[in-house]
């Protein structure tokens, strides 16, 4: 009945590749520093700080990440060492806390599709790394996080009260994320956090008050987003200290969130005519609604569910529509192009129930809210980004530092892309470039170009002639065997 949405077809799984063009135009340019010192760098942030990518955190796409890419650079303008709370030397990724798996191993594409690489997980979280180090930047962690005294305490691992990243290597139990930043005193800092405060609420599909008690992934309030943003950037600018911030994209148009359509559902006739005989009751219940419960007719028409012969669209459940549970009428709809699948959902949608041919998920069974991400649910999403960037920005300017407008370099991503030398690179899932297999986190090629638009942002800031790195040096995806 449903065909089934399948992976793209096998990609090419790196590009050596030289920009010619940039080294030409570089190669007589002198390396300086202009007005910023790079000797002591620190980088605070979430998992795209960490290099995060397919699905977790492992050496390589540490060695990767954007802060390394960075003092990379730094070094040829007076930058010092950068260190690395690295992960096993087996590049598969995962975490063990006690022994016990917390986090699988990351994804690689088999040629059909992504899967998990193969082999045990050997980096333990209760396995303290000694040292200090400059790239803070911490899987999961929200903007408030990074001020939140023992989130590196393993004693608070299992209650979710502490990050497993950041309690592999935190100077203490009871430090915090910039504190650790902090006792280094640094020259430079890059601070690029903000992305978890929407993100968790997004890829469950929009969370109600009592499950976000239960699991932290609500929107975080604008008025905390504020407090915590403007505390770290000025504490880290203090002395008139140098450092470089970004914006957030909108989380809806990472490929996780665009890469199932909304309308996967292809019928025929007989299957048309059992579906719509299915759902008459339904369609009858919205007709009652609308002329004894005050139910608008544009509300109805939204809600109605008939099937075509060709494609059609899942049926979603919807909490943001009129409530008329007490009557007995589902609150279901069409999902449409404004609604967002989330990527599991390609595994589910056409599924049974229980084995029942007539019982399919998405069809003649909705779709539960943690499935899609709806049109209402984006908006307060797109709302708290909003607020969010301008925080971001103003904090940027208060504190005289550069500014990176990622949400712009997204937008380029997702409409036409951008190119490079021979290449081209985009926000399609697999075939992009610039996102890896989870649909969420940059690929190395991605992060390269974070990177670059940092550069940018830093020589047109303080006078730097930062060199930017060859893209086509990146791959766009990590084999199964590094």
């Amino acid at each position: 009945m449903i065909k089934n949405i399948k992976w793209l077809l096998l990609v090419s799984l790196s590009f050596v590749a030289c920009n010619n063009d940039d080294d030409e135009t570089t190669a007589e340019v002198p390396v300086t520093a202009g007005s910023a010192n790079f000797s002591t760098y620190v980088a605070l942030g979430d998992s795209f700080a960490a290099g995060y990518s397919d699905g977790a955190l492992f050496k390589k796409g540490q060695e990767n990440s954007y802060p390394n890419i960075l003092a990379g650079q730094f070094a040829q303008a007076g930058g010092g060492v950068f260190t690395t709370p690295f992960c096993g030397d087996d590049n598969k990724g995962g975490l063990l806390f006690s022994g016990n798996t917390i986090q699988g191993t990351r994804l690689y594409f088999n040629g059909v599709g992504p899967t998990p690489v193969a082999g045990p997980v050997v980096t333990e979280v209760l396995n303290h790394l000694s040292g200090t180090f400059s790239n803070l930047g911490v899987p999961g962690a929200k903007s408030f996080h990074l001020l939140a005294a023992g989130y590196g305490n393993a004693a608070g691992v299992p209650g979710g009260l502490a990050s497993p990243y950041f309690s592999r290597f935190s100077s203490s139990a009871s430090t915090t994320i910039l504190a650790d930043a902090l006792s280094q005193n640094p020259t430079f800092f890059s601070l690029w956090i903000g992305g978890n405060d929407v993100l968790g609420y997004a890829t469950g599909g929009g969370v109600t008050t009592t499950e976000s008690a239960s699991t932290g992934s609500n929107i975080t309030p604008d008025a905390t987003f504020d407090g915590a943003y403007n505390s770290l950037a000025t504490q880290l600018a203090a002395g008139g200290k140098k450092g470089v911030v970004a914006n957030l994209p909108y989380v809806s148009t990472l490929p996780y969130f665009t890469r199932v359509p909304y309308n996967p559902v292809t019928l025929n006739a007989a299957q048309v005519a059992q579906l719509n005989s299915g759902f008459a009751s339904y369609n009858g219940g919205l007709a009652f609604a609308v002329a004894n419960l005050g139910l608008s007719q544009a509300e109805a028409d939204r809600r109605k569910v008939v099937f075509v012969v060709g494609k059609n669209p899942v049926i979603i459940v919807d909490n943001y529509l009129t409530n008329l549970t007490p009557y007995s009428i589902p609150s279901y709809r069409p999902a449409t192009a404004e609604d967002f699948l989330v990527l599991p959902s390609s595994s589910f949608i056409g599924t049974l129930v229980g084995g029942n041919p007539a019982a399919i998920n998405g069809v003649s069974v909705p779709l539960a809210d943690k499935w899609v991400l709806s049109k209402d649910e984006a908006a307060e999403i797109k709302a708290a980004t909003d607020h969010y960037n301008i925080t971001i920005e103003a904090a940027a300017n208060t504190n005289g530092l550069a500014f990176v407008d990622a949400k712009a370099i997204m937008d380029q991503l997702v409409n036409g892309g951008i190119r490079f030398g021979n290449y081209h690179m985009s926000a399609t899932y697999v075939t992009g470039g610039a996102f890896s297999l989870d649909g969420i986190h940059p690929g190395a090629r991605g992060y390269a170009l974070i990177a670059n638009k940092f550069l940018e942002a830093i020589n047109a800031k303080y006078g730097s002639t930062l060199r930017p790195v060859d893209l086509g040096n990146y791959q766009i995806q990590y084999p199964a065997s590094l």
